[in-house]
């Protein structure tokens, strides 16, 4: 048999003519077999270049896969298991964009807490049970998370925190210090940071308790009256989360202006 034409193409792959049968293959299979222009080849020879050919449209897959976007060693293994290959042609294909730095597992874990924290509302819990996921060594993790600001954590904090009361209209303070902190732990931050941001902001239940009053002396005024419909809706604020202390205070104020 006879390589009777190598001709590049605009993809960068080569087409190869043997024998009148063309391969679209890449430079590395041309260079790995030595193949020129009108030299003559055996089937075995032949067959090697397929196999190589089968090899390097792997490989070059994997490339491109981690070429759009930071890939973890996981990743990677995950997407090489979808192809027919041997175990050692998998660890050969990772082993080399390992040692051109294209998977890099400390490269990664440094790319994915970045955007984490600027890109995300995630903190650093968060983001260490979700690397944990990637199978990466927890040393690296752990290195990595040490290099975060612990103020910029802090200031993210307090920002979503004051978020999250400035657009909560419905639960008493109580209830909504008890719905951040499970929130925010959620979300990947300790719990003593967030009780400790929450003990230094001033919250009053005033405006929530004055909307939850009309709305409840609306309903149970219908059916109550004097005494019995204000210790009624007592009962019914101290029911939603609101203080008893701020109630009985806030109730004395409404029997005033009526008795």
């Amino acid at each position: 048999m006879k390589v009777e034409e190598i001709k590049k193409l605009k993809s960068g792959k080569y087409k190869v003519k043997i024998d009148g049968e063309s391969i679209t293959t890449y430079d590395d299979v041309i260079l790995e077999n030595h193949l020129l222009f009108h030299k003559d080849i055996t089937e075995e020879e032949l067959g090697q270049i397929q196999l190589d050919h089968a090899y390097a449209e792997v490989y070059h897959k994997a490339l491109s896969f981690a070429l759009r976007k930071l890939r973890s060693t996981y990743e990677m293994n995950c997407y090489l298991e979808k192809f027919e290959i041997s175990e050692g042609e998998k660890e050969t294909i990772l082993d080399r964009l390992k040692k051109n730095g294209i998977v890099s597992d400390v490269s990664f874990v440094r790319a994915y807490i970045s955007d984490c924290l600027y890109l995300s509302n995630d903190g650093p819990n968060k983001i260490y049970k979700d690397l944990l996921e990637h199978q990466i060594e927890e040393s690296i993790i752990l290195e990595e998370l040490d290099k975060i600001d612990i103020s910029y954590v802090k200031e993210k904090l307090q920002k979503l925190i004051v978020k999250r009361i400035k657009g909560d209209h419905k639960h008493s303070n109580y209830q909504l210090k008890q719905k951040i902190v499970l929130d925010m732990v959620n979300l990947g931050y300790d719990r003593e940071t967030i009780i400790e941001i929450l003990s230094s902001m001033e919250l009053t239940d005033s405006d929530k308790m004055e909307r939850e009053y009309d709305k409840i002396y609306q309903k149970l005024s219908r059916k109550y009256g004097g005494k019995e419909l204000f210790k009624k809706i007592q009962e019914k604020l101290y029911g939603k989360g609101f203080d008893i202390h701020e109630i009985e205070n806030f109730i004395a104020e409404k029997k005033s202006d009526i008795f």
